[in-house]
């Protein structure tokens, strides 16, 4: 970023939501004002918010977010502990049923993750990095119910945003000129199509669909004594292509999402939705839900394509543009990665700006090349459990990548019953280590030559060493 004439050491985030905010968290120190454009009015409390549609599904941070997230704020991930968010240890506090079995309960500790409800998460961040912004040199205005309609500038740099309100005033539009545009805006993002008007064309996309939709309801154990000691994940596979994910978020309640793909999407329906958690791959789930009472109707949601725009290669971006979050990549929701990956990206803006001493020419590209390689582990591993379940209008896959799949089938097949195997790949899939990790010497060995022994019967009671 450079300064130029009307935009001045300014920038633009378009999107007030949890990855526009980590946006603001990245530039603060870095820029004199930072405008945050978000379409909704915030709710009041901690309620949900319309312009985020998957809100009232699961959401989990893992142990990569959470990291990331706490060197961009420092005692966040405590403020969500104080409001409710449950720790999970995954080899421990998760449940997980594969095809071939139960895994093991290990005691390793190597990766916690936070579960909680998207109302807590977004306003527990956004009042921290508020906070955290009001004490440093950069201000920061947030304009509520006002929507971003377009780019200015031209094909080599975008030098603004034209906005419009929302919220019962005239709308007409304005242009608001700054020296830096970061699109936080999500799924719907619009530059793609801004980039015409731009009279450039759009960046390289990849989609993998799995045709996977999910559906989501509140309970709460009727006996807390008899709740389970651990959340459990059912993930569908090939021979079942039903799912299911149990797990404790704030107050006591729990969020179960069955999940399904072409002609196995989980009905919304109450009833039904009831019926449908018998039908995955193991009862156990079914089971639990005799004793809990449901809180909540049941809520859907169909977007889940993953998604990737490489706003990162060479002359694909215009100075002046950073694209973070779901509006550069999108993953399947059901793997929960897209929040720690939207704090990973912000970090790497955060770190790239200055380790550079600050914006400069050049920087915007740089910075994108970075968000794009903290995405890149979560890509992998979202596209390789979808590739699968593909249509054949986006699997076409490579010699390459149809063995690699191969053999993340295979490592997970493993990593159920192996504790070595085991914590690479949740090194790998909590975002702490490259995927070159899973193809280490003594963990390719383990994978494809030790036998596939299946996992246990029935859900592990028993915590073994880590």
């Amino acid at each position: 970023m450079t300064e130029h004439s009307n935009g001045g050491r300014t920038a633009i985030v378009i999107g007030g939501g949890l990855a526009g905010m980590l946006a603001v968290t990245a530039l603060l120190g870095q820029v004199e004002t930072v405008t945050v454009v978000e379409r909704d009015r915030y709710p009041e409390g901690r309620g949900f918010r319309k312009g985020v549609p998957q809100a009232r599904h699961l959401h989990i941070l893992l142990s990569g977010g959470i990291l990331a997230l706490e060197e961009l704020l420092p005692g966040t991930i405590a403020a969500l502990g104080e409001a409710g968010a449950r720790s999970l240890y995954l080899s421990r506090d998760l449940l997980t049923r594969t095809a071939t079995g139960w895994q093991r309960r290990f005691d390793e500790r190597r990766h916690r993750a936070l579960s909680v409800t998207r109302p807590v998460l977004d306003s527990v961040v956004r009042e921290r990095v508020l906070r955290a912004a009001a004490g440093s040199a950069t201000r920061v205005e947030v304009l509520e119910a006002t929507e971003a309609t377009g780019l200015t500038g031209d094909a080599s740099r975008v030098t603004g945003v034209r906005v419009r309100s929302r919220d019962g005033a005239p709308r007409s539009g304005r242009e608001l000129p700054t020296g830096l545009v970061v699109d936080a805006s999500g799924r719907g993002s619009r530059t793609p199509q801004w980039f015409a008007e731009l009279g450039r064309p759009a960046p390289h996309e990849e989609t993998v669909d799995a045709g996977l939709a999910y559906a989501t309801r509140m309970y709460r154990p009727k006996d807390p004594a008899t709740a389970p000691d651990a959340g459990v994940n059912v993930p569908g596979w090939p021979e079942c292509p039903r799912g299911a994910a149990y797990v404790p978020v704030e107050d006591g309640k729990w969020l179960l999402t069955l999940s399904g793909v072409r002609g196995h999407h989980p009905p919304t329906d109450a009833a039904e939705f009831t019926a449908f958690s018998a039908t995955v791959g193991d009862p156990y789930v079914h089971e639990l839900l005799a004793r809990a009472e449901p809180l909540s109707p049941v809520h859907g949601f169909r977007d889940t394509c993953n998604r990737r725009r490489h706003f990162e290669r060479p002359g694909a971006l215009p100075e002046g543009l950073l694209v973070l979050g779901d509006a550069a990549c999108t993953f399947n929701p059901v793997y929960g990665q897209g929040m720690s990956v939207a704090a990973l990206g912000a970090l790497a803006v955060r770190r790239t700006l200055a380790d550079g001493g600050g914006p400069r020419p050049g920087s915007t590209a740089e910075a994108q090349r970075a968000v794009a390689r903290a995405v890149e582990p979560a890509w992998i591993a979202a596209v390789g459990a979808d590739r699968p379940y593909a249509s054949t209008d986006d699997a076409r896959a490579g010699v390459g990548e149809r063995l690699s799949t191969w053999y993340l089938g295979r490592l997970f097949a493993r990593a159920a019953i192996d504790p070595v195997v085991g914590a690479a790949f949740r090194d790998v899939f909590c975002l702490t280590a490259p995927p070159t990790r899973l193809v280490a010497p003594q963990i390719f060995l383990r994978t494809v030559f030790l036998p596939r022994r299946p996992g246990l019967p029935g859900p592990p009671a028993v915590i073994e060493g880590g």
